[in-house]
């Protein structure tokens, strides 16, 4: 261990594969806080704890079933669709199926499902019955706990991926995926107090969770989008969003000057 830390290649590995996990713990942060402020205030930060306890948990766990992991990768089965190909032959998507493709297109597809219905909810004036209100708190805590554990386990294979992408070292991976859930930890709560003060910045979190859902197919069906893309832009709508806030705060600092003169 003395002698792998002793090395400048680790600490660069390190901070490399750190920053990665943050980033995509982003998703799953983002999600949590979504799901965690439907649920009544008292009971918020409890959820959180558990959501991104499992979130460490299951990252650990699968750190530590490395070699399972790894053979999700390999052929579950073969569609052998010999028409899936473009121009020049080049194939519009992967016939072959992997168990981690299996997870990816069902966790996207219950992403763009939690962010479809979610986002219908907030345009429509009466919505549907939902098992979010008073007299189903029980219900309504399970169910959360629930979508987040789904959640976890298609962002945690994601992650470990990732990782043994990286790296080859076990150590790093496992001080990697503490750093970032342990930031996770640290600004969950103020990030679901800032999403659920700001309703326009609840649609926009929705609206990432469509596209991560729609990526994470793609991604199942063999059609990889480069993260980069995806993240800046995520960076660029957030950038937008805040000069949105900073214009409406302004605004209503101006109002609110200008009817105390008036007075």
């Amino acid at each position: 261990m003395i002698e792998l830390f002793s090395q400048p290649e680790t600490w660069a590995a390190l901070l490399a594969l750190t920053a990665m996990e943050i980033v995509l713990g982003v998703d799953n942060l983002v999600f949590i806080a979504i799901v965690t402020n439907k649920l009544p205030e008292d009971q918020r930060p409890l959820a959180r704890r558990i959501g991104i306890g499992l979130a460490l948990g299951l990252r650990l766990v699968l750190l530590g079933a490395i070699a399972w992991i790894a053979g999700l990768t390999a052929t579950v089965f073969d569609l052998g669709i010999t028409g899936a190909s473009g121009e020049h032959g080049a194939p519009t998507f992967d016939t072959a199926f992997s168990w981690r493709d299996i997870i990816l297109i069902f966790g996207g597809a219950f992403l763009v499902w939690k962010a479809t219905t979610e986002i219908h909810h907030k345009v429509d004036p009466h919505p549907a019955p939902s098992v979010f209100k008073p007299g189903k708190k029980s219900v309504a805590f399970a169910s959360v706990i629930t979508q987040i554990i789904l959640l976890d386990v298609v962002f945690s294979i994601d992650s470990i991926l990732t990782a043994i992408g990286m790296t080859n070292h076990l150590p790093i991976m496992v001080i990697a995926v503490v750093i970032a859930v342990t930031l996770m930890y640290v600004s969950a709560g103020p990030l679901s107090r800032f999403v659920n003060n700001n309703p326009t910045v609840i649609m926009l979190a929705l609206a990432f969770l469509l596209m991560i859902g729609m990526v994470l197919i793609a991604d199942g069906f063999g059609r990889h989008v480069p993260k980069g893309y995806i993240y800046a832009a995520m960076a660029f709508s957030v950038f937008v969003e805040g000069l949105n806030l900073l214009a409406r705060k302004r605004s209503a600092s101006a109002h609110a000057e200008k009817g105390g003169g008036q007075q």
